[in-house]
């Protein structure tokens, strides 16, 4: 049978003593909670002595009884002590104590602090895009030294990477883009429909999945699955210190690990991409097709692409998806690389790896777009 919680208040100068003893648990201590607030209200006092050596039982919500009844009355912080016989009755109540009332106060907020923290994320940003820079120059130079000697490459690193990163990728990338191809076929057919322009269906799922979607799709897929997992293993690699041993054993760990998942994703986007337009395509044609007597035959659909759509699209979704692949790769070995001892460590570097290889892209996507445009192409 559970004992029933008490406790006594020994009350002297601006100190208290407060000693507890019984079960102090869920299941107990509904009955004495609000008592124990009303006897420590009238009370002035900045220091706590818990003295727990009697108490049989506790658990959080007891410890945060204690925590959340015994507070200062002023905006400063008070000092607290502990008697206890059991190390883990003393780990239970002091995180309490200092997550509900050990804290320091927060400082009076003030207009400009919205400014402070502008300035410190456009700080940490830029040093973001420094050390991402960084990191892509040194990659960069060893990439061109290991092109001049391929036999330093590890090729079958590089196998086993691009069957991961590509062929295991294909049939999510695929069926994305089918879904998109169809979706784009249906806004196309509600909007011509009222012209009479059915036949430009063809024009617009073409041109904007060869251009956009199918590459968007592709290194978004990159960035989401290949990316977190680069970060994930270099920086797993890091906490066990398998990367400080590769160092001292005289292993380059550019040519090691990022190089080989450099090469896999240049070597997959490009064939993934063409995988996405061919089935972005597909979609839209099924969805042209099943258009009733307003639809659009295959063969028709097929001719007015060969004869309509210029192939220039098709190149320039191509020339992007090798320049997205590389900062994709890039930025998820730097992010592993960054990886320091903690699983909080890890778990937000790869967080970030996929935030900032996202952003990347479709910046970069931008400014492809802004490019092409002055180009005329």
């Amino acid at each position: 049978m559970a004992d029933a919680p008490t406790y006594n208040i020994e009350h002297t100068d601006r100190q208290i003593k407060l000693s507890a003893s019984g079960d102090w648990t869920v299941t107990e201590i509904a009955r004495i909670d609000q008592k124990l607030r009303r006897d420590l209200a009238p009370l002035d006092y900045d220091t706590v002595i818990y003295d727990f050596t009697n108490m049989a039982k506790i658990d959080t919500a007891g410890a945060y009884v204690f925590a959340r009844a015994i507070r200062c009355k002023t905006d400063g912080c008070f000092d607290y002590d502990l008697i206890t016989t059991m190390p883990g009755h003393r780990k239970l109540i002091t995180a309490a104590a200092e997550a509900s009332m050990g804290q320091a106060p927060r400082d009076p907020r003030h207009w400009y602090d919205i400014l402070i923290r502008i300035g410190e994320y456009t700080s940490g940003f830029l040093s973001e895009v420094y050390d991402t820079l960084a990191f892509l120059g040194r990659f960069l130079v060893v990439f061109v030294k290991l092109l001049l000697t391929p036999t330093r490459i590890r090729w079958k690193s590089v196998v086993f990477l691009i069957e991961d990163i590509g062929l295991n990728a294909a049939p999510i990338v695929m069926l994305l883009s089918f879904f998109v191809g169809a979706v784009i076929a249906y806004m196309a057919a509600s909007l011509l429909a009222s012209f009479g322009a059915q036949v430009f269906m063809v024009d617009l799922i073409t041109v904007s999945v060869l251009r956009e979607f199918a590459t968007l799709i592709t290194v978004i897929i990159l960035a989401g699955r290949s990316d977190s997992a680069f970060t994930a293993q270099i920086g797993a690699m890091k906490m066990r210190q398998e990367i400080d041993a590769m160092t001292v054993i005289g292993l380059d760990t550019y040519e090691t690990l990022v190089v080989p998942r450099a090469i896999a994703c240049l070597v997959s986007a490009p064939v993934l991409a063409f995988l996405a337009m061919v089935s972005g395509i597909g979609g839209g044609l099924l969805v042209a097709w099943s258009g009733g007597s307003n639809g659009i035959s295959p063969i028709l659909f097929v001719t007015r692409i060969r004869d309509v759509v210029d192939p220039v699209h098709f190149f320039v979704g191509m020339i992007k998806t090798p320049v997205f692949a590389l900062l994709i790769a890039v930025i998820g070995c730097r992010q592993g690389l960054a990886v320091t001892g903690s699983v909080d460590s890890l778990g937000s570097r790869t967080t970030s790896s996929v935030v900032q290889a996202i952003f990347a892209v479709l910046t970069t996507n931008a400014a492809f777009a802004v490019l092409f445009f002055h180009v005329g192409i």
